[in-house]
């Protein structure tokens, strides 16, 4: 019972969270325009995903920044299927 607790509490703890964000332009924006969920298989090797934020701005020069990341969910659906299933968040601010 110790040892599957102990191997429960280190998946959770090694199961970490990671955020990329690209700041296009200054600006205050508290809430994304568009939120995607991106799915990939088998850790994401050699697979790609592509937004296009200036089509959900309007245009470039409205895209405030765009921001990714593995969020706790996220990184527990990856380690409970082993990796077979790995989604990421991708948040789209756009300036008003």
């Amino acid at each position: 019972m110790k040892t599957t607790l102990t191997g429960i509490i280190a998946a959770l703890l090694l199961a970490g969270c990671a955020q990329q964000t690209f700041m296009i332009n200054s600006g205050v924006t508290l809430t994304p325009r568009q939120t995607l969920t991106q799915h990939f298989f088998l850790h994401g090797i050699a697979q790609q995903k592509t937004i296009d934020a200036a089509a959900v701005c309007g245009s470039a020069n409205k895209v405030a920044k765009v921001e990714v990341k593995q969020t706790m969910l996220n990184a527990l659906a990856s380690t409970f299927t082993m990796g077979l299933y790995s989604p990421r968040e991708a948040k789209i601010y756009c300036l008003n």
